[in-house]
């Protein structure tokens, strides 16, 4: 087992307290996430699909309605041209599962036809977030599931950049869109993924009310660590995480053609009142 105290220095650069917890595996998985972008073409186990996705219904749902769906993406030319729309990264095509997580009202919509009950409710923006979050909820348990498993993922938020197109090509009905992709397959230990440190709890952790200006000394010194995990792992992101974050937002260009995902969602049935 890994020592705590290692992963919470990964984890934020330096030690930010020491536990009076007693450690376990639980813990060292979630603590030991990191993002693969680069997989091994070997096939998973029979039945870790399978296992991934009981984990992933072992997730809360609001009120049971169980609005998420997930559709698994093995075949080759499918990934390739997954892989096209979500800004062709190599990783969709190398891992041998790529799975989809999808937002659903067209399962209850259907079980209100088919009990003769108006489904009015469906049109509001409630309840496209209550399916948005149920599918990430369950998701992210499939993602620890994985990593406890000895596999490597990564979250691929690029599928929102053409949602219609990607409903094409996963046959979706109306009232379905596609929240992101996750890749799932064995790390390729030739290019190993790092811990990448996060904020510091002074950012993040408010207690009682929330406290925007004192949130200034920690991402300053946030941005010193992440500069250095920069340059450690040789990745050419100029500046540090302030400027980084910045430039994501500056532009509508940097929305990489999700500027218009209410008009593609509309389009796909939701009508988000």
């Amino acid at each position: 087992m890994t020592n705590s105290t290692e992963l919470l220095r990964s984890r934020y650069g330096e030690i930010p307290f020491n536990p009076e917890i007693a450690w376990n595996d639980s813990l060292e998985t979630l603590l030991s996430h990191r993002s693969v972008r680069s997989y091994l073409s070997d096939p998973l186990p029979p039945g870790t699909l399978e296992l991934l996705v009981a984990a992933a219904q072992s997730a809360s749902t609001s009120s049971n309605l169980q609005t998420w769906s997930v559709v698994a993406v093995e075949n080759q030319e499918r990934k390739d041209e997954l892989s096209k729309l979500a800004g062709n990264q190599a990783h969709i095509r190398q891992a041998p599962l790529f799975l989809l997580w999808l937002a659903d009202l067209a399962r209850i919509a259907h079980v209100a036809d088919s009990r003769g009950i108006s489904n009015d409710a469906l049109e509001y923006l409630e309840m496209f977030v209550m399916a948005t979050i149920d599918a990430t909820l369950a998701a992210q348990n499939a993602t620890v599931a994985a990593e406890s498993l000895g596999l490597g993922t990564v979250y691929i938020g690029g599928i929102r950049n053409k949602p219609e197109e990607v409903a094409r090509v996963i046959n979706l009905p109306s009232s379905v869109y596609a929240v992101f992709g996750l890749c799932v397959g064995y790390p390729n230990p030739e290019v190993p993924a790092a811990i990448k440190p996060r904020l510091p709890q002074t950012a993040i952790l408010h207690r009682e009310t929330y406290k925007l200006a004192e949130q200034e000394e920690a991402i300053a010194h946030y941005n010193e660590i992440i500069k250095e995990f920069y340059t450690e792992q040789q990745m050419n992101i100029p500046g540090d995480w302030s400027e980084h974050s910045a430039g994501r937002i500056a532009t509508v260009e940097s929305l990489r053609g999700r500027d218009r995902l209410r008009e593609a969602l509309n389009n796909l049935g939701f009508q988000l009142r």
